[in-house]
């Protein structure tokens, strides 16, 4: 004989289940830390100034 189920109580486990798929996703995307978060702001930072200082000035005649 078939097992009983309720259909709400497995559609909140269902969904249960992917809200912690996607917080786990959105942990590894968007989870870091201050210092890193500093870190890759300042090396953008150097980075333009490096780009801007090598750029050429167009010659004025």
């Amino acid at each position: 004989m078939a097992e009983i189920v309720n259909l709400r109580r497995v559609k909140k486990q269902r969904a249960a289940a992917e809200q912690a798929a996607e917080a786990q996703r959105n942990r590894v995307l968007h989870g870091r830390t201050k210092g890193e978060k500093l870190r890759d702001r300042l090396e953008a930072e150097r980075a333009a100034r490096g780009a801007d200082g090598a750029r050429l000035e167009p010659a004025k005649d």
